[in-house]
């Protein structure tokens, strides 16, 4: 007779619960932080930052603000993939930053210099990021050079490129690039009828849904293809994939190109809805990338999960503005997320721990019951 198998043993079920540890812990830490800094207004300061959007009293003024931390999600979302993608082929792509980098660049460009409508600038973001995780995946593949290291330095050289670029389209009275509302808005991601959902929220567009349907697909492609099975199967032993006939150096490369070029779309789907604008005097590279490898260990490495992690993960970040600031730092909420990143490393061993425990249980009651 087939035993039956215990519900904390199912891998989905565990992976969910080490989840939630990393958030209470975080969450806890954080509120520790907060009592450390000022006893009297830590308990509000940490509701403030888990409520976010709900903090206004109004029906429309949340949903007007859950649209705001929608469409940080979305690039969020698409850098976490990033990671997640290339991270099953055994690869740590922290250039993701600056794969997210060039694609701001190159959609800002096309959108401001040459006035191309929305999807040619989605399309130049997905090429040049694409091009950013070819460069990191030919020198791993075929130097050797690590991809962290690669990528780190690709950071930094895509960064003051793009300022440099940038610089040419910028507003004449500000560091900001123009917006592209009023240079041109055709390239502007459409709405669809979306923005009416989250009180006439201009900023809220089909890269909402977009990036969803992209994370589905990337399940399917890593779980239910030839090419995912090649993908996970040199992860986990590059020597027996070469073996098995696989080629390697292929794999490798097209992983961190499609890996880039999710990171690139990321910054195409915020840049692209308004909501913000590039600085062509930022000296560091913006938190989005880094902010994905958050959202993707939290979320299990798994692309489904990735989507509920990188919305908790903007939610928590969001909510960090809405701390007393004369009190303060809203670096707070940033401070969670690196605590719940460095919890994240520990899911491995939660795992082990309640699967020893579970099978000792099962083995004492195996012998009690003779």
């Amino acid at each position: 007779m087939k035993e039956k198998k215990s519900f904390l043993m199912i891998p989905l079920v565990q992976s969910v619960l080490a989840a939630l540890l990393c958030i209470v812990l975080g969450l806890l830490i954080g509120y520790l932080v907060l009592l450390a800094i000022n006893p009297a207004g830590a308990g509000e300061g940490i509701v403030a930052i888990i409520k976010n959007f709900w903090n206004y009293p109004s029906k429309p003024a949340q949903m007007k603000y859950l649209g705001n931390t929608l469409v940080k999600t979305a690039p969020l979302l698409m850098c976490a993939l990033s990671i997640n993608f290339c991270y099953k082929t055994g690869l740590f792509n922290i250039g993701a930053a600056g794969q997210y980098v060039v694609g701001a660049g190159a959609c800002l460009y096309a959108a401001l210099k040459f006035n191309m409508p929305w999807f040619a600038c989605i399309l130049m973001a997905l090429i040049v990021g694409g091009i950013w995780g070819f460069a990191v995946g030919m020198l791993k593949a075929y130097a050797n050079v690590n991809e962290v290291i690669s990528g780190i330095m690709l950071n930094w050289i895509g960064l003051y490129l793009v300022n440099m670029l940038l610089n040419g389209v910028k507003e004449s009275t500000s560091p900001y690039t123009e917006q592209i509302g009023s240079v041109n808005k055709g390239a502007l991601i459409p709405s669809a009828g979306l923005d009416k959902m989250f009180t006439n929220n201009k900023y809220v567009t089909i890269a909402i849904p977009l990036a969803i349907i992209i994370a589905v697909v990337i399940w399917v492609v890593l779980n239910k293809t030839k090419f995912g099975y090649e993908i996970r199967a040199t992860g986990f032993n590059k020597e027996a994939a070469r073996y098995a006939g696989m080629n390697e150096k292929r794999n490798i490369i097209l992983t961190l190109v499609i890996g880039g070029a999710l990171a690139g779309l990321g910054a195409a789907f915020l840049y692209l809805s308004g909501y913000e604008q590039w600085s062509v005097t930022q000296s560091s590279v913006p938190s989005m990338g880094f902010n994905g490898i958050a959202a993707t260990f939290l979320g299990g490495l798994d692309p489904i999960g990735t989507i509920f992690s990188s919305f908790f993960i903007q939610h928590i970040t969001s909510g960090g503005s809405y701390l007393d600031k004369a009190v303060y730092p809203s670096q707070i909420a940033d401070l969670i997320t690196s605590i719940i990143i460095y919890l994240c490393g520990f899911v491995l061993f939660f795992k082990l721990t309640l699967t020893g425990m579970l099978n000792r249980r099962r083995d004492k009651s195996g012998k009690s019951g003779r």
